[in-house]
Protein backbone atom coordinates (compact mmCIF):
# COMPACT_ATOMS: atom_id res chain seq x y z
CA UNK A 1 0.00 0.00 0.00
CA UNK A 2 1.21 3.49 -0.83
CA UNK A 3 2.20 5.58 2.17
CA UNK A 4 0.83 8.95 3.20
CA UNK A 5 2.07 11.81 1.04
CA UNK A 6 3.00 14.80 3.19
CA UNK A 7 3.43 18.34 1.98
CA UNK A 8 5.79 19.60 4.70
CA UNK A 9 5.87 23.29 5.57
CA UNK A 10 8.63 23.68 8.12
CA UNK A 11 8.84 27.16 9.59
CA UNK A 12 11.00 26.36 12.59
CA UNK A 13 14.03 24.15 13.19
CA UNK A 14 13.09 20.48 13.49
CA UNK A 15 15.21 17.36 14.00
CA UNK A 16 15.27 15.24 10.78
CA UNK A 17 15.01 12.08 12.88
CA UNK A 18 11.69 13.32 14.22
CA UNK A 19 10.45 14.04 10.69
CA UNK A 20 11.36 10.51 9.60
CA UNK A 21 9.44 8.96 12.50
CA UNK A 22 6.47 11.26 11.85
CA UNK A 23 6.36 10.04 8.24
CA UNK A 24 6.33 6.41 9.41
CA UNK A 25 3.48 7.18 11.80
CA UNK A 26 1.52 8.94 9.04
CA UNK A 27 1.93 5.89 6.80
CA UNK A 28 0.69 3.69 9.64
CA UNK A 29 -2.41 5.84 10.08
CA UNK A 30 -3.64 4.71 6.66
CA UNK A 31 -2.77 1.08 7.39
CA UNK A 32 -4.47 1.03 10.79
CA UNK A 33 -7.56 2.78 9.43
CA UNK A 34 -7.57 0.41 6.42
CA UNK A 35 -7.76 3.21 3.88
CA UNK A 36 -7.40 1.73 0.41
CA UNK A 37 -6.91 4.89 -1.67
CA UNK A 38 -3.72 7.00 -1.80
CA UNK A 39 -3.92 9.99 0.51
CA UNK A 40 -2.09 13.23 1.16
CA UNK A 41 -1.97 15.80 3.96
CA UNK A 42 -0.31 19.15 4.52
CA UNK A 43 1.68 19.51 7.74
CA UNK A 44 2.99 22.88 8.92
CA UNK A 45 5.49 22.85 11.78
CA UNK A 46 5.32 26.36 13.18
CA UNK A 47 5.92 28.52 16.23
CA UNK A 48 3.40 29.50 18.88
CA UNK A 49 2.67 32.89 17.37
CA UNK A 50 1.70 31.43 14.01
CA UNK A 51 -0.56 28.76 15.46
CA UNK A 52 -2.12 31.33 17.78
CA UNK A 53 -2.99 33.53 14.80
CA UNK A 54 -4.52 30.57 12.94
CA UNK A 55 -6.48 29.62 16.06
CA UNK A 56 -7.75 33.18 16.35
CA UNK A 57 -8.73 33.50 12.70
CA UNK A 58 -10.44 30.15 12.27
CA UNK A 59 -11.73 29.29 15.75
CA UNK A 60 -11.98 32.71 17.42
CA UNK A 61 -9.70 31.46 20.21
CA UNK A 62 -6.88 33.91 20.87
CA UNK A 63 -4.23 31.59 22.25
CA UNK A 64 -1.62 29.15 21.03
CA UNK A 65 -2.23 25.41 21.13
CA UNK A 66 -0.36 22.21 20.26
CA UNK A 67 -2.11 21.04 17.10
CA UNK A 68 -4.89 22.28 14.81
CA UNK A 69 -6.65 20.06 12.26
CA UNK A 70 -8.63 21.21 9.24
CA UNK A 71 -10.24 18.21 7.48
CA UNK A 72 -11.16 18.52 3.82
CA UNK A 73 -13.79 15.76 4.14
CA UNK A 74 -17.07 16.08 6.04
CA UNK A 75 -17.77 12.59 7.35
CA UNK A 76 -21.24 11.28 8.21
CA UNK A 77 -21.95 10.76 11.89
CA UNK A 78 -20.17 7.68 13.32
CA UNK A 79 -18.23 7.12 10.10
CA UNK A 80 -14.50 7.46 9.53
CA UNK A 81 -12.24 7.38 6.49
CA UNK A 82 -12.20 3.59 6.04
CA UNK A 83 -15.96 3.57 5.44
CA UNK A 84 -16.03 6.67 3.26
CA UNK A 85 -13.93 5.85 0.20
CA UNK A 86 -16.30 7.70 -2.14
CA UNK A 87 -15.96 10.88 -0.08
CA UNK A 88 -12.19 10.54 -0.08
CA UNK A 89 -12.17 10.16 -3.84
CA UNK A 90 -14.03 13.47 -4.13
CA UNK A 91 -10.80 15.03 -2.83
CA UNK A 92 -8.59 13.33 -5.42
CA UNK A 93 -5.95 15.63 -6.87
CA UNK A 94 -4.63 14.77 -10.33
CA UNK A 95 -1.28 16.50 -9.78
CA UNK A 96 -0.42 14.55 -6.63
CA UNK A 97 -2.29 11.36 -7.47
CA UNK A 98 -3.77 11.30 -3.98
CA UNK A 99 -6.90 12.20 -2.04
CA UNK A 100 -6.32 15.28 0.11
CA UNK A 101 -7.38 14.69 3.73
CA UNK A 102 -6.66 18.18 5.06
CA UNK A 103 -4.20 20.48 6.81
CA UNK A 104 -2.38 20.15 10.12
CA UNK A 105 -0.57 22.85 12.07
CA UNK A 106 1.71 21.67 14.88
CA UNK A 107 3.49 23.99 17.31
CA UNK A 108 7.15 23.01 17.79
CA UNK A 109 7.42 25.00 21.07
CA UNK A 110 4.44 23.01 22.37
CA UNK A 111 6.16 19.76 21.35
CA UNK A 112 9.19 20.78 23.40
CA UNK A 113 7.25 22.08 26.41
CA UNK A 114 4.83 19.15 26.64
CA UNK A 115 7.60 16.59 26.23
CA UNK A 116 9.39 18.16 29.20
CA UNK A 117 6.18 18.39 31.20
CA UNK A 118 5.15 14.78 30.56
CA UNK A 119 8.67 13.44 31.03
CA UNK A 120 9.12 11.84 27.60
CA UNK A 121 11.02 12.64 24.40
CA UNK A 122 10.24 15.35 21.87
CA UNK A 123 10.07 12.62 19.22
CA UNK A 124 7.32 10.85 21.12
CA UNK A 125 5.33 14.06 21.61
CA UNK A 126 5.73 15.10 17.96
CA UNK A 127 4.56 11.71 16.68
CA UNK A 128 1.59 11.68 19.06
CA UNK A 129 0.45 15.15 17.99
CA UNK A 130 0.73 14.18 14.32
CA UNK A 131 -1.25 10.98 14.87
CA UNK A 132 -3.85 12.86 16.90
CA UNK A 133 -4.22 15.40 14.09
CA UNK A 134 -4.44 12.78 11.34
CA UNK A 135 -7.12 10.93 13.31
CA UNK A 136 -9.16 14.13 13.19
CA UNK A 137 -8.57 14.32 9.42
CA UNK A 138 -9.86 10.74 9.14
CA UNK A 139 -13.11 11.56 10.93
CA UNK A 140 -12.33 10.81 14.60
CA UNK A 141 -13.24 13.21 17.39
CA UNK A 142 -13.43 13.43 21.18
CA UNK A 143 -16.54 15.51 21.80
CA UNK A 144 -18.24 12.89 23.96
CA UNK A 145 -16.97 9.93 25.97
CA UNK A 146 -17.79 7.29 23.35
CA UNK A 147 -16.11 9.22 20.53
CA UNK A 148 -13.13 9.96 22.73
CA UNK A 149 -12.62 6.28 23.56
CA UNK A 150 -12.86 5.32 19.89
CA UNK A 151 -10.30 7.95 18.92
CA UNK A 152 -7.91 7.04 21.74
CA UNK A 153 -8.08 3.38 20.77
CA UNK A 154 -7.13 4.22 17.19
CA UNK A 155 -4.29 6.49 18.35
CA UNK A 156 -2.89 3.76 20.56
CA UNK A 157 -3.21 1.20 17.76
CA UNK A 158 -1.20 3.43 15.41
CA UNK A 159 1.45 4.40 17.95
CA UNK A 160 1.92 0.83 19.11
CA UNK A 161 2.48 -0.25 15.50
CA UNK A 162 5.38 2.21 15.18
CA UNK A 163 6.75 1.27 18.62
CA UNK A 164 5.69 4.45 20.37
CA UNK A 165 3.36 3.99 23.31
CA UNK A 166 0.86 6.73 23.97
CA UNK A 167 0.49 5.74 27.63
CA UNK A 168 1.53 8.60 29.86
CA UNK A 169 4.11 8.17 32.60
CA UNK A 170 3.03 6.55 35.83
CA UNK A 171 0.90 8.80 37.97
CA UNK A 172 3.01 11.55 39.45
CA UNK A 173 3.85 10.59 43.02
CA UNK A 174 2.60 12.70 45.86
CA UNK A 175 6.09 13.77 46.89
CA UNK A 176 6.67 15.46 43.53
CA UNK A 177 3.25 17.11 43.55
CA UNK A 178 3.83 18.47 47.06
CA UNK A 179 7.28 19.70 46.05
CA UNK A 180 5.80 21.60 43.10
CA UNK A 181 3.20 23.17 45.40
CA UNK A 182 5.98 24.36 47.72
CA UNK A 183 7.86 25.75 44.74
CA UNK A 184 4.75 27.62 43.58
CA UNK A 185 4.37 29.12 47.06
CA UNK A 186 7.68 30.97 46.57
CA UNK A 187 6.08 32.90 43.69
CA UNK A 188 3.13 34.09 45.75
CA UNK A 189 2.14 37.75 45.48
CA UNK A 190 0.80 38.38 48.98
CA UNK A 191 1.97 41.80 50.20
CA UNK A 192 -1.20 42.40 52.24
CA UNK A 193 -1.69 39.13 54.11
CA UNK A 194 1.97 38.03 54.11
CA UNK A 195 0.53 34.51 53.83
CA UNK A 196 1.93 32.79 50.71
CA UNK A 197 0.16 29.74 49.31
CA UNK A 198 1.17 27.47 46.44
CA UNK A 199 -0.74 24.76 44.59
CA UNK A 200 0.07 22.01 42.09
CA UNK A 201 -2.84 20.52 40.16
CA UNK A 202 -2.46 17.05 38.60
CA UNK A 203 -4.64 16.44 35.53
CA UNK A 204 -5.75 13.03 34.31
CA UNK A 205 -3.70 13.52 31.13
CA UNK A 206 -0.54 13.76 33.25
CA UNK A 207 -0.03 17.51 33.04
CA UNK A 208 0.63 19.53 36.17
CA UNK A 209 -0.33 23.17 36.59
CA UNK A 210 1.09 25.30 39.39
CA UNK A 211 -0.60 28.28 40.96
CA UNK A 212 0.01 30.77 43.76
CA UNK A 213 -2.19 33.25 45.57
CA UNK A 214 -2.25 36.69 43.94
CA UNK A 215 -3.51 39.54 46.09
CA UNK A 216 -4.79 42.94 45.05
CA UNK A 217 -5.12 46.32 46.74
CA UNK A 218 -8.84 45.91 46.10
CA UNK A 219 -9.02 42.85 48.34
CA UNK A 220 -12.02 41.29 46.63
CA UNK A 221 -10.00 40.90 43.43
CA UNK A 222 -7.44 38.63 45.06
CA UNK A 223 -7.21 35.04 43.81
CA UNK A 224 -6.31 31.86 45.66
CA UNK A 225 -3.52 29.51 44.59
CA UNK A 226 -5.95 26.67 43.90
CA UNK A 227 -8.08 28.73 41.52
CA UNK A 228 -4.99 30.11 39.79
CA UNK A 229 -3.93 26.54 39.01
CA UNK A 230 -7.41 25.52 37.87
CA UNK A 231 -7.83 28.52 35.59
CA UNK A 232 -4.42 27.88 34.03
CA UNK A 233 -5.34 24.25 33.39
CA UNK A 234 -8.74 25.00 31.88
CA UNK A 235 -7.30 27.75 29.68
CA UNK A 236 -4.89 25.15 28.26
CA UNK A 237 -7.66 22.62 27.57
CA UNK A 238 -7.31 20.37 30.65
CA UNK A 239 -10.54 19.91 32.61
CA UNK A 240 -10.16 16.46 34.22
CA UNK A 241 -8.28 16.48 37.52
CA UNK A 242 -6.79 13.74 39.70
CA UNK A 243 -5.36 15.60 42.67
CA UNK A 244 -4.22 18.95 43.99
CA UNK A 245 -1.45 19.67 46.47
CA UNK A 246 -1.52 22.88 48.51
CA UNK A 247 1.42 24.32 50.44
CA UNK A 248 1.31 27.05 53.09
CA UNK A 249 3.01 28.02 56.35
CA UNK A 250 0.19 26.49 58.38
CA UNK A 251 -2.37 23.81 57.57
CA UNK A 252 -4.62 25.37 54.94
CA UNK A 253 -7.43 23.46 53.27
CA UNK A 254 -9.04 25.17 50.25
CA UNK A 255 -11.46 27.98 51.01
CA UNK A 256 -15.13 27.59 50.14
CA UNK A 257 -14.79 29.33 46.79
CA UNK A 258 -11.90 27.05 45.77
CA UNK A 259 -13.78 23.95 46.88
CA UNK A 260 -16.68 25.00 44.68
CA UNK A 261 -14.43 25.63 41.67
CA UNK A 262 -12.67 22.28 42.09
CA UNK A 263 -16.03 20.55 42.51
CA UNK A 264 -17.08 21.84 39.08
CA UNK A 265 -14.52 19.54 37.46
CA UNK A 266 -13.59 16.74 39.87
CA UNK A 267 -15.83 16.23 42.92
CA UNK A 268 -13.93 13.09 43.97
CA UNK A 269 -10.39 14.37 43.49
CA UNK A 270 -7.71 14.00 46.15
CA UNK A 271 -6.66 17.10 48.08
CA UNK A 272 -3.29 17.16 49.83
CA UNK A 273 -2.06 19.92 52.12
CA UNK A 274 1.46 20.40 53.43
CA UNK A 275 2.88 22.75 56.03
CA UNK A 276 6.08 22.70 58.03
CA UNK A 277 6.91 19.19 56.83
CA UNK A 278 3.46 17.80 57.58
CA UNK A 279 1.06 16.28 55.04
CA UNK A 280 -2.64 15.46 55.24
CA UNK A 281 -5.05 14.19 52.59
CA UNK A 282 -8.81 14.23 52.09
CA UNK A 283 -11.24 13.67 49.24
CA UNK A 284 -12.83 16.86 47.92
CA UNK A 285 -16.21 15.29 48.65
CA UNK A 286 -15.22 15.25 52.34
CA UNK A 287 -14.43 18.94 52.20
CA UNK A 288 -17.59 19.81 50.26
CA UNK A 289 -20.28 17.25 51.15
CA UNK A 290 -23.40 17.34 48.99
CA UNK A 291 -21.61 19.82 46.73
CA UNK A 292 -23.49 21.71 44.02
CA UNK A 293 -22.07 20.95 40.58
CA UNK A 294 -22.97 20.50 36.92
CA UNK A 295 -25.10 17.41 37.63
CA UNK A 296 -27.17 19.43 40.07
CA UNK A 297 -28.49 21.50 37.17
CA UNK A 298 -30.32 18.48 35.76
CA UNK A 299 -31.96 17.12 38.90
Amino acid sequence: MQGMQIDWIINTQTDPVILTQMQKAADQCLISENVKVPCMISVCLCDDEQIREINRQHRSIDRSTDVLSFPSVTYPSDRTAAACEALLKNEYDVDTGACFLGDLFISVPHIQAQAAQYGHSELREAVYLLVHGICHLMGYDHIDAAEKEKMRNMEEKILSAVNIQRDLPQQTDDEKLLSLACEAMTRSYSPYSSYPVGAALLCKNGRIFQGCNIENASFGLSNCAERTAVFKAVSEGSTSFEAIAIAARTKAWPCGACRQVLNEFAPNMRVLVTWDGNVEEKQLSELLPEGFGPDSMHT
